[in-house]
């Protein structure tokens, strides 16, 4: 029987199609088929050197056929979303990517396909309908998680949710115990310490991008110290509140907030209409004072002038000058009054009556 199966070369169907160890043409080599076959010819020679040679050849192929089987167990397929994870023992030993890939089969290697593309979320702070089971559509808050104390020494509820994903499945199923527990505990410690350096204006209004960003930089920094394979795609906030417990009295403060930002803003508008036409109005008597100041000094200038001329001619000749400043005077003193003139020295039979006025009006006419 063994020079029968030697004489078609060590195999009972002779070389298998292809030339392949295990048939597939695909994955890693398997050990030498035919050397398996003539270990397993020298037992069955050395068990039953004179049996029968028909029993003996049912008994190689029944074995040929199981190790085929056995060696065949050991392909597998990690799915486009999955990362394979080489167990050897349960010793991890290595991880694989998408594709057909083949190991030891069972057992001495065994093959875990985590999803590593699936997004996980972890709530922090409440448990929604998805958490809970109930399907009333409700959020239950969890104080415990909640409430922090901010960096001005006030209290605030914050929910918020983390989104992640696995990035390494081999660290990610051995490294860590539990990922969901781990998750939840970096991200509450990272949410409280982002929250104890913050204000509490900034963390209700217009400062929850960046608090998002700050705590989702501490949650990797952490779960990267693990070694956990987990990375953290998003930190989400749900609800930033005071307590329930003040929330109608801080809303009365904001509305009072916003009364005073208004009336501060109303009272800045009348000032920018208001200080504008008072420095206007000023600006222009100040352009009117100096303007009467050059016109009263440029007369007394004018005066004065007029006076050292007429002081001049006047030491030059008295008589002249007092007699021409006497006339010029009597001219201005005299210029709108009606005026009469009677000669007491004139002889008889003439009226000494001189109607000046009248004189004028018949000029006139």
């Amino acid at each position: 029987m063994v020079d029968d199966f030697k004489s078609r070369g060590g195999s009972p169907w002779g070389s298998p199609p292809g030339g392949g160890g295990n048939g597939s043409g695909r994955g890693p080599t398997p050990p030498d088929i035919e050397e398996i076959i003539k270990k397993i010819q020298k037992t069955i020679n050395d068990i039953l050197p004179g049996g029968s040679s028909g029993g003996a050849k049912s008994i190689v192929v029944g074995i040929v056929i199981l190790g085929f089987i056995w060696l065949a167990s050991g392909l597998y397929r990690v799915l486009p979303d999955e990362q394979g994870v080489v167990l050897r023992f349960g010793k991890f030993v290595k991880t694989t990517q998408p594709g057909l890939n083949y190991h030891i089969p069972f057992p001495v290697e065994s093959v875990q396909t985590p999803k590593v593309t699936k997004v996980n979320r972890m709530d922090i702070g409440f448990r929604s309908e998805r958490d809970t089971g109930f399907t009333s559509g409700g959020v239950a808050d969890v104080p415990e998680e909640s409430l922090m104390l901010t960096g001005d020494e006030n209290i605030v509820n914050i929910d918020f949710s983390v989104f992640w994903v696995i990035k390494d499945a081999g660290k990610f199923l051995f490294k860590i115990q539990d990922p969901q527990g781990t998750v939840k505990a970096a991200a509450e410690t990272a949410m409280r310490e982002v929250i104890a350096k913050s204000k509490i204006q900034p963390i209700l209004t217009e400062g929850r991008a960046k608090i998002e960003l700050e705590t989702q930089e501490i949650i990797q920094s952490i779960l990267d110290e693990y070694n956990s394979g987990i990375q953290i795609t998003q930190v989400q906030t749900q609800k930033a509140d005071p307590p329930d417990q003040v929330i109608d009295a801080f809303r009365d403060v904001q509305a009072a907030r916003a009364d005073m930002e208004r009336s501060k803003n109303e009272a800045e508008a009348y000032a920018n209409d208001v200080i504008p036409r008072a420095r206007g109005e000023a600006q222009k008597i100040l352009q009117a004072a100096e303007a009467y100041k050059k016109e009263v000094v440029a007369k007394a200038e004018g005066e004065a002038s007029r006076f050292v001329s007429i002081y001049n001619e006047y030491a030059k000749a008295k008589q002249v000058t007092q007699e021409r400043m006497y006339l010029e005077t009597m001219e201005k003193v005299l210029a709108d009054i009606d005026k009469v003139i009677i000669d007491k020295n004139s002889g008889s039979g003439v009226v000494p009556y001189l109607p000046l006025p009248e004189l004028k009006k018949g000029k006139s006419n």
